[in-house]
């Protein structure tokens, strides 16, 4: 072999390297590897606008979970979603659960609000109070358009 195509091996070699640990960093930053620990809650939503799998849910604006399975429920015709909580957080069993947004631009997230019960959610737990995503489109309608109230 020629040094040519040592070169090329070698080039190949690194950039091969190179996509590999940007694949690891990528599963690891989107909360796509299964390597964290947790506990699992649920909550059913009127209105799951921009939220999906992998979406962060924040406590206090500090990530403590991922949404990990979205599913539309035929009778209630409402999402049902299930999200796993870091070990060591407690959401006490009063705490309502928001999708918010990160500003006009930004996307949604799954915003928990605790409560002051002295106790909390067991694993499998469904949140019982909570507020679907608002459409900033339905809101600049009802504003343009007048609610008919004055």
């Amino acid at each position: 072999m020629s040094t040519h195509n040592w070169t090329e091996v070698l080039v190949g070699g690194v950039v091969l390297a190179g996509a590999v640990a940007f694949g690891v960093y990528a599963s690891q930053s989107t909360g796509l590897s299964q390597g964290a620990a947790g506990y699992e809650l649920g909550a059913s939503f009127r209105s799951l606008e921009g939220v999906g799998v992998g979406t962060d849910v924040r406590l206090a604006g500090v990530k403590i979970g991922t949404v990990t399975g979205v599913t539309l429920n035929p009778e209630t015709y409402r999402a049902d979603t299930t999200f796993t909580i870091a070990d060591g957080i407690l959401v006490p069993d009063d705490s309502a659960i928001v999708i918010s947004s990160e500003g006009l631009l930004g996307g949604n997230f799954v915003e928990v609000m605790p409560g002051g019960s002295p106790f909390y959610f067991e694993p499998g737990d469904e949140i019982e109070d909570t507020q679907g995503a608002v459409s900033l489109i339905s809101l600049l309608v009802k504003f343009v358009a007048g609610d008919g109230s004055e």
